[in-house]
């Protein structure tokens, strides 16, 4: 079983430290909402899925208390982090039962089951894909790390292993916080899975040399048209992917998908403090006069995407739309 991201237990949220990663492991303990916000924000738990199940648990926990109403609760999770859409599907969900009179607790629980069992069916449903690969290109982190448990783009790589543990994975350092050559590359390394780290710009070299068969993403956010936003390069690796015929996927469980975004366009995209440009490893690397700009997503266009793996198959762009009914249904039949 791959390592979990967090765990709720005797009303406290346990969250692994992701800031501290490969080096030391770390769990913060968290029994109020205003830390689980503080740890959403500073990005102690990242990645789209788990900060959903975070902000979930951060809803229950203010419960505790006659300070907070539901509405407060979630104004304050709320403004941690604009472009993963689970953040506010974790946060409506208890926000919702809450208000009703429901167990918050409870609703968090059953929130955060569905997350995994959808993450566990990607990676069934999307191992096929890659059975004829010998060497995959993954972005960012969407492993167990980013969505609890399993992942979203590495859940397919993880069951692809099983029959095929010759895969080998390129795995993007991803600047400027290091989410694939701390994260991703630690998960694979702790479960035996082949893979190299490369620089973000060697992605293009490997590609067009033919040294990678397909390429698999997560996504923070999906609109209704099958445009994206994930962490910032993806974009870059979808273009090169498609000028050099790999095919691109996108795994995501139901909880990314927002249908009430018409295309990438409507996405907000998150800009993060210049100094995670400006310094590595706590030192300036840049000129005390120079500024920097640090969008943390970019927005990927559907039509570099081959295919979307989703807890109910595998779609293509074209079929984005119609994925809103079966997602409806499948919440509506949740935990």
């Amino acid at each position: 079983m791959p390592v979990r991201a967090l765990w709720y237990r005797d009303h406290t949220l346990h969250l692994l430290d992701q800031r501290r990663l490969p080096g030391r492991t770390v769990i913060r303990r968290t029994r109020r909402v205003e830390e689980v916000a503080s740890a959403i924000r500073t990005m102690v738990v990242r990645g789209a899925p788990a900060i959903g199940v975070a902000a979930a648990y951060g809803m229950a926990l203010a419960s505790r208390s006659a300070k907070w109403s539901p509405a407060r609760a979630a104004r304050v999770l709320r403004a941690t982090r604009p472009t993963a859409f689970d953040l506010f599907v974790g946060i409506e969900t208890v926000r919702s039962a809450w208000a009703r009179g429901k167990d918050p607790e409870a609703s968090a629980d059953a929130y955060r089951t569905k997350v995994v069992e959808e993450c566990h069916r990607i990676g069934a449903n999307g191992a096929p894909l890659l059975a004829s690969a010998r060497r995959v290109l993954t972005h960012c982190n969407a492993g167990a790390l980013a969505t609890v448990e399993w992942g979203t783009a590495l859940a397919p790589i993880r069951v692809a292993h099983e029959t095929n543990p010759r895969l080998f994975v390129f795995v993007d350092e991803t600047r400027p916080l290091l989410q694939g050559s701390r994260l991703t590359a630690w998960e694979l390394a702790r479960e035996g899975i082949p893979h190299a780290v490369i620089a973000d710009n060697a992605a293009g070299y490997y590609l067009s040399h033919r040294e990678i068969d397909a390429v698999i993403v997560g996504a923070d956010r999906i609109a209704r048209n099958g445009d994206f936003a994930n962490k910032i390069g993806t974009y870059e690796k979808a273009v090169v992917a498609h000028e050099n015929g790999v095919p691109f996927y996108v795994a995501a469980p139901w909880t990314t998908f927002d249908f009430r975004r018409t295309s990438g366009r409507d996405i907000p995209v998150e800009e993060r403090a210049p100094d995670e440009v400006l310094r590595f490893a706590g030192e300036r690397i840049a000129p005390r006069r120079s500024e920097a700009r640090n969008p943390a997503f970019d927005v990927t266009p559907a039509r570099y995407v081959s295919g979307y793996v989703t807890p109910a198959g595998v779609v293509r762009p074209r079929e984005v739309a119609r994925l809103a009914t079966i997602a409806r249904t499948e919440s509506a039949s949740a935990p």
